[in-house]
């Protein structure tokens, strides 16, 4: 309807301006305006509005729709039956290098200094729906450094933040920073529901006009505490070394998966859900203290891993507008594309330089361009250390810079070297793939950034005992 009264509209305007045109030229700049008022208005509703979404250490085992049998995800079940739900998604194994990743769609090689930052030099999806006319927020975890306009300085509006300016508790009775003011909350609030608060009111406030709402959860990281739909939830606590437990890892699931439900629910109620693309992914595996069952196994959670229990990652989208039914995708995703992606929906065009590649089309229900392979280098510098773990892969077989090849049907959690056996031609047609893959990043890490990063200081010492890494 809103197509056919632009037509109707737009010939009405073409005709004035041909009547207009043969009397005055003052009447025909005013039809050349409205004309383009017109074309503006049109082109700027049907933009879609963007949430993405990424919940903290949630690894691909954890939804139901995957596969999962611990946790109950119906909010993310019900987005993946009615849009695509990719099989294939890979982040960081680790939370700060996949967050400089997805929002700048470059590969960490060529970008990542050290844990808890992202270079200000660096052009994020913020900045690029910013310009392009979008309102923009981000709300949920930080961990980007602790500057009081970091989040507007890379192109977010408002803001609504944990781990900014300090690091308070998360969750009951904790501490949040709205546009780089802090505020404590003492009387039983808990951390996410705020958050989402805050998510629901920006889309309210901006829903008569195109919006990027960028959501990175603070759940479901540990501490493992009860949430408020708990049955043991103390509304007193003001500590997160209180009831911890990882049963709780369960409730936490069920209540991220409520938050998602209620931006949802707040799209339908505003009439907006027809034409906003949601999508959701992990950062990172989850807790390696943890164990689900998935697909009638035992599967162990893997942050910080570089094997698949490390890196794979649910990926869901949602766009009525776009997708009619409900679709399962094998292509591989990485977290760079994501930034890509957002351009190729709102029409923005991608910087220079970005290795994320657009899946779009797949969201369309057409082939587009899947990706043959991906690509990880990973260094935390959490601590003064620069060991780099560097390789390519597709949906078999897996290639590491330093050598080691393996096939990831037979061996998941990587334990049978092939490089040193005759391969049969298959996986040598893939490690020759893969290798080449390999070959377009050799020199493309900066040198100046490693010598940044030992001139800063920055990273702890290393643990001393083994398994005591710290993560975040």
């Amino acid at each position: 309807m809103k197509a056919l009264l632009f037509l109707l509209l737009s010939s009405f305007a073409i005709a004035s301006l041909r009547s207009l045109l043969r009397s005055s030229t003052r009447s025909a700049v005013l039809a050349v305006s409205l004309c383009s008022a017109l074309v503006s208005s049109f082109a700027a509703e049907q933009r879609p509005n963007v949430i993405l979404i990424m919940v903290d250490d949630f690894g691909y085992e954890c939804v139901t729709a995957n596969g999962g049998e611990s946790y109950q995800t119906p909010n993310l079940d019900k987005l993946a039956a009615s849009g695509v739900r990719f099989e294939n998604c890979h982040a960081q194994p680790l939370c700060t290098p996949t967050r400089v990743q997805l929002m700048t769609g470059r590969y960490n090689v060529r970008n990542y200094l050290n844990f808890g930052t992202l270079r200000r030099e660096e052009t994020t999806f913020g900045h690029l729906m910013k310009n392009a006319g979008y309102a923009t927020a981000i709300c949920g975890k930080w961990q980007l450094g602790h500057e009081l306009d970091s989040p507007q300085h890379f192109g977010f509006e408002e803001s609504c933040l944990w781990q900014q300016t300090r690091r308070p508790p998360r969750y009951t009775n904790p501490g949040l920073e709205y546009n780089g003011v802090e505020k404590d909350f003492t009387k039983g609030e808990y951390g996410p529901t705020l958050v989402n608060d805050f998510a629901l009111g920006f889309i309210e406030k901006n829903k008569g006009k195109p919006f990027f709402l960028y959501y990175p959860m603070i759940l479901t990281h540990n501490p493992f505490q009860p949430t408020p739909d708990s049955a043991n939830y103390d509304p007193t606590i003001s500590s997160e070394q209180k009831l911890q437990n990882p049963k709780h890892f369960a409730d936490m699931t069920a209540y991220m998966d409520k938050m998602v439900g209620r931006i949802v629910s707040k799209l339908d109620e505003l009439g907006l859900r027809e034409n906003t693309l949601i999508l959701f992914l992990g950062d990172n595996g989850t807790n390696s203290g943890l164990t689900s069952r998935f697909q009638g196994r035992d599967y162990k959670g893997g942050k910080g891993s570089t094997n698949a229990h490390g890196t794979h990652v649910p990926c869901i989208a949602s766009w009525p507008a776009v997708m009619k039914k409900g679709r399962v995708s094998a292509d591989l995703v990485s977290c760079a594309d994501f930034l890509p992606t957002l351009c190729a929906a709102t029409g923005v065009e991608a910087p220079a330089g970005v290795d994320g590649v657009s899946f779009l089309p797949q969201l369309k229900g057409e082939t587009g361009t899947p990706r043959e392979w991906l690509y990880i280098w990973y260094s935390p510098r959490q601590s003064k250390d620069m060991t780099v773990r560097e390789y390519a892969f597709d949906q078999r077989f897996k290639l590491y810079r330093t050598g080691q090849f393996y096939d990831l049907n037979a061996d998941e959690m990587e334990k049978q070297d092939l490089a040193a056996t005759a391969l049969a031609s298959d996986a040598a047609s893939a490690k020759a793939k893969l290798q080449g893959a390999l070959d377009q990043f050799k020199d493309a890490r900066p040198a100046e950034l490693d010598q940044q990063f030992l001139n800063s200081g920055a990273g702890k010492d290393k643990p001393e005992k083994k398994g005591k890494k710290r993560r975040t």
